[in-house]
């Protein structure tokens, strides 16, 4: 008989809010790997971190190879042969990449030799990463590779993974595949967390369903469907999206001949960015993240100024100088890709962080109206089915996937006149992402200018109008939706496609010549 890599039994985490796991029993043979699929706010990641020992449960017991345990902290969890990538990356910005790897190891090692070993690994896998940039300088897609060949290094005995795949481009998870099902056939378990349901059913060989903190269903998801996963997860399918044909208006965002130096050594040069979204129009930009997209959004949301006034034009002014108020007083909301640190602070309630771009409830006196402030944000909350306990409740607190609906909906909420999104749907269960999907098409239908950056080719495809790709900091021309393909667009990430390409506007056409 095999001996269980792992064994959960009645494991109950209690928070004064919310009961995060209730009575969780769990299984992961050697080999194995082992989905855990749930809506967002349904206790998956606290129970994985649980089994790395960041979170102390309440009740229950731990076998590790058929052994109990009690795992304290993460230490002994690597001790064991536990290794897990969060969704919320665990990286110190001030260190680079090599020094917050070799925190993780064997203290026997010298950063010359981790450095080396961080260098093969990622050869190894296709995951590329500089050892000696600073985390500060890196993307969201940079980091989760960080914290990939982290994991891998220890040689795990169990890999726990939680979303691993949220900002990786196709290409890039096919390549993380072949490595997960190699690590699989050499023994290795393997505990995997995400809302892609096509993911699940290539790669996993059992699936345990959680919802509100419960184990409702075990199966095998090579024998399911799509509809039939969404179904054991969020009670129902997704509703379909409805993408209505229409003419879009005049642009409410212009960029001419935008070129910016890096601002670091790690950063990437933008050379002559130039584009257009109109009113009523959702335009997607794709590309591998570290290709600019950050620097882009910078200069787009107004915390880089360092561009000529007229490169960004906002509803026909010059903006290219001011700041984000300015720029929101326009009506340019813009949802950025790092959730806690830039998109809400983390100690803050989330009635507060309304006020980090929500000035509705701040009286002509400029006292702040609080019943007012918690008013809308429990109409946020409720809207975008925000799982929290209440206006109150700390942003920290919250899921990946509710805090990314509460910011959404923040600037959603606003009705803007120009919307910037990045990475909308990051870690969010197939149900929210349907939601968010939908709203933004909503916006687009009431006249709002969307753009949208993303890594995630089957929502650009499902949302855009128009697609645009950028790679090394420079942007292709646009193609219509109906004639963009996903083998055109993952050539175009590399950076081959001819400025000439007939889709592209006369707008931009001039815009490119100018740059």
């Amino acid at each position: 008989m095999t001996v269980a890599r792992l064994q959960l039994a009645h494991i109950t985490k209690r928070y004064p809010a919310v009961v995060a796991n209730d009575s969780v029993s769990l299984t992961v043979l050697p080999g194995e790997t082992h989905a855990v699929l749930g809506e967002n706010g349904a206790g998956k990641s606290t129970l994985m971190k649980i089994i790395y020992g960041s979170v102390k449960p309440d009740e229950g017991s731990v076998l590790f190879d058929g052994r109990p345990v009690h795992i304290r902290n993460p230490q002994e969890a690597r001790a064991l042969g536990i290794s897990m990538v969060f969704q919320h990356f665990s990286l110190f910005d001030t260190l680079t990449v090599a020094e917050n790897v070799w925190l993780g190891l064997d203290r026997r090692l010298t950063l010359q030799e981790v450095t080396h070993s961080i260098t093969a690994k990622a050869q190894e896998y296709g995951l590329d990463i500089d050892p000696t940039r600073p985390v500060h300088t890196l993307s969201v897609g940079e980091m989760q590779r960080v914290e990939i060949i982290r994991a891998l290094l220890t040689s795990p005995r169990l890999l726990i993974l939680d979303e691993p795949t949220s900002v990786l481009t196709p290409q890039a998870v096919e390549k993380l595949f072949v490595v997960l099902k190699k690590l699989a056939a050499e023994g290795c378990s393997i505990l995997y967390i995400s809302h892609k349901l096509h993911e699940i059913r290539e790669l996993c060989t059992a699936c345990t369903v959680m919802r509100a903190g419960r184990v409702t269903g075990v199966c095998d998801p090579r024998q399911e469907t799509n509809a039939s996963l969404s179904r054991l997860m969020i009670g129902a399918e997704p509703p379909a999206l409805e993408h209505r044909e229409r003419q879009p208006g005049e642009a409410v965002l212009r960029v001419r001949g935008l070129s910016l130096p890096r601002e670091d050594q790690f950063g990437v040069d933008l050379e002559g960015i130039g584009f257009e979204v109109r009113a009523g129009e959702v335009v997607g930009i794709a590309g591998v993240s570290g290709n600019g997209q950050r620097e882009l959004l910078y200069a787009l949301s107004g915390e880089d100024t360092r561009s000529a006034p007229g490169a960004i034009e906002v509803a026909g002014q010059p903006v290219g100088r001011f700041g984000p108020a300015h720029r929101r007083h326009l009506g340019l909301h813009f949802v950025p890709e790092e959730r806690l640190g830039r998109g809400a602070v983390p100690p803050l309630g989330l009635a507060h962080n309304l006020l980090l771009t929500r000035t509705d409830s701040v009286r002509a006196s400029g006292w702040i109206d609080m019943g007012a402030l918690r008013r809308q944000a429990a109409d946020i909350i409720q809207r975008f089915n925000v799982k929290a306990g209440g206006p109150d409740a700390p942003a920290r607190s919250l899921s990946g996937g509710n805090l990314q609906k509460f910011i959404v909906g923040r600037e959603i909420d606003a009705r803007p006149k120009l919307l910037i999104v990045s990475q909308p749907t990051w870690g969010v269960d197939v149900g929210a992402a349907a939601q968010i999907r939908g709203e933004i098409l909503a916006l687009r239908d009431a006249g709002c200018a969307v753009l949208v950056l993303s890594e995630e080719l089957e929502e650009l495809f499902e949302i855009s109008d128009r697609l645009h790709v950028i790679a090394k900091g420079r942007l292709s021309p646009s193609v219509p939706r109906a004639e963009a393909t996903v083998s055109r667009i993952g050539e175009w990430m590399s950076g081959l496609w001819s400025d000439a390409t007939p889709a592209a506007t006369a707008t931009e056409g001039a815009a490119h010549a100018e740059a």
